[in-house]
């Protein structure tokens, strides 16, 4: 069977299309996520070139957020990535979650359920056993911080009423949200 004619690598693009060039010319935002992770890795494989194996890892692990959740060794399993490439993605994706909390004068607020679940979802998605979190507020519900209370099992979580409260007394918050995961991804008590 000839790969060739099914792949083809990045430099057989015209120039304007290819990812670097792209994202140079026409903006980060206008990439798609396998082109993104393309230039991270550089170098495709042999028969697959660096889109390509972006495509192959997104659908993989189920997307982005399946590439937050695999492992440093779930990600080196795969053809064409080892330990540098593991270290680059996981870099890349971390630096990506640690930007949104960058600056403390643009502290998020909670106004709906969605917003006190969207401030957590990506970190919490990734855990393997129950973690019960506070979310920490100022008056105008500005986020203070996120606060572990406690970490439980795979499918329990208990804690003392007091644990809630003692952070948020110690910050100085106005109001505190309790959230937890379903690393089941079972939403209910069974």
């Amino acid at each position: 069977m000839n790969q060739s004619a099914s792949t083809y690598r990045i430099t057989d693009l015209a120039e304007s299309e290819r990812p670097r060039e792209r994202l140079e010319n026409k903006g980060a935002n206008n990439l798609s996520n396998a082109e993104l992770l393309a230039i991270l890795l550089r170098v495709g494989v042999p028969g697959e070139n660096a889109v390509q194996v972006g495509i192959r890892l997104l659908t993989t692990f189920g997307g982005l957020i399946g590439l937050h959740k695999a492992s440093f060794s779930d990600l080196t399993s795969q053809h064409g990535i080892g330990a540098a490439k593991a270290a680059q993605l996981k870099a890349a994706l971390e630096l990506g979650h640690r930007m949104r909390d960058a600056s403390p004068d643009e502290r998020p607020a909670v106004h709906t359920p969605e917003d006190a679940a969207e401030l957590v979802r990506y970190e919490m998605s990734a855990l393997e056993q129950e973690e019960l979190r506070v979310i920490l507020l100022d008056t105008r519900n500005r986020v203070l911080g996120v606060e572990t209370i406690y970490r439980g099992s795979l499918n329990s979580s208990q804690v003392r009423v007091g644990e809630l409260f003692k952070t948020a007394i110690r910050r100085n918050s106005a109001a505190i949200i309790v959230v937890h995961n379903h690393p089941s991804g079972v939403p209910r008590s069974m």
